[in-house]
């Protein structure tokens, strides 16, 4: 196989009519001109099931938000909408999806919540059966209140964990009959704005990217208390760099040996190391995205490649990445995605 099939969400407030496809040909190192999937507004994140058969996205709709759900066309790339769940305000910024197709989450920057969206037998969504919301401030001026910018499952699915970057917080929860009931909340720096979360996919290590302070923190992960325990923090900026720049998206690869993250304004990604014997991470290199405001990218699913999606000029860039040493090379730029936000991969 040599051709994957990948997913574009974008901002639909200039060009972009909604989600788009495109094929990276892992012979001939390019990727495809993207082409629409689906028209829906604002899918800024997307995320697809384990077995590929659906995709949920993030959905606007005049002025109700929420999460629509696709049936997915694998060989066409094609898009076919099973249902929406939307309600009055502001729509998510993340979705997720568990490896049993039981529940879809949703995280809402704007009203500070996670939803729990339950699956029907077609895998569309019911309406959302518990919402959690935050409270509280933080130093910074975009801290007023909370924005809760990530919701997902641990590794082994008996914690729902939600990062805000409001509250400087790293909160986990069970979900138990349709029901979130909090188990524990972790904070970090005051004013750092933790945005993202991954986790380590052999050891017990976590890594959250913070937006507002450019960092990485490594946390250790207890899941028998779905508690967190902070090991260390590492910009993800030049020591020299005295920019304006907001940390955007951060992924670890398949074998934990290199974790990555984006910056907005520095237009790079980082590239680290980690070390296998306490999880903490090491600069191997920074490498620009040959675009503006990179505010996700994706490891393809064979892992030699690295995908950059840069929101301002409407593009995806392509590296190749060396598995050895973590380090990117970039083969291909300007491939147009307008307002491209979120980037994904079938999974094979």
């Amino acid at each position: 196989m040599t051709k994957y099939r990948g997913y574009i969400g974008t901002y639909t407030k200039a060009d972009s009519e909604g989600i788009y496809t495109f094929e990276l040909d892992t012979e001939k190192k390019s990727l495809s001109t993207p082409k629409l999937a689906a028209k829906l507004g604002s899918p800024t994140y997307l995320n697809i099931a384990k077995d590929n058969k659906m995709l949920y996205a993030v959905a606007k709709d005049g002025d109700k938000g929420g999460v629509a759900a696709y049936q997915v066309d694998g060989l066409t790339g094609d898009l076919t909408l099973v249902n929406k769940q939307t309600g009055d305000g502001p729509s998510p910024c993340h979705v997720s999806v568990d490896d049993d197709n039981r529940y879809v989450l949703s995280a809402n920057y704007h009203s500070g919540t996670i939803a729990s969206y339950p699956l029907n037998e077609s895998r569309g969504l019911l309406e959302p059966d518990s919402e959690a919301k935050h409270e509280g401030t933080g130093p910074h001026e975009r801290q007023e209140k909370a924005h809760t910018h990530y919701a997902g499952f641990t590794p082994d699915e008996n914690y729902v964990v939600a990062v805000d970057l409001g509250i400087d917080k790293v909160i986990t929860y069970r979900l138990q009959e349709g029901k979130l009931e909090e188990v524990k909340s972790h904070a970090v720096a005051p004013g750092s704005g933790p945005r993202h979360i991954v986790f380590h996919p052999k050891e017990k290590y976590a890594y959250v990217m913070t937006e507002l302070s450019n960092e990485v923190v490594v946390l250790e992960y207890h899941p028998a208390l779905g508690e967190f325990r902070e090991l260390q923090v590492i910009s993800a900026l030049p020591e020299d760099f005295d920019g304006a720049s907001q940390g955007g998206a951060i992924h670890v690869a398949k074998d934990g040996r290199f974790v990555y993250a984006s910056n907005r304004g520095h237009d790079s990604i980082a590239v680290f190391s980690v070390n296998e014997y306490s999880g903490e991470l090491s600069l191997v290199e920074h490498v620009a995205t040959a675009g503006q405001w990179p505010r996700d990218f994706v490891l393809d699913p064979t892992e030699q490649f690295v995908i950059a999606s840069n929101q301002e000029t409407g593009t995806l860039t392509l590296f190749e990445r060396d598995q050895k040493t973590g380090r990117l090379s970039l083969l291909q730029s300007e491939v147009p995605a307008p307002e491209a936000v979120c980037v994904k991969f079938l999974n094979i």
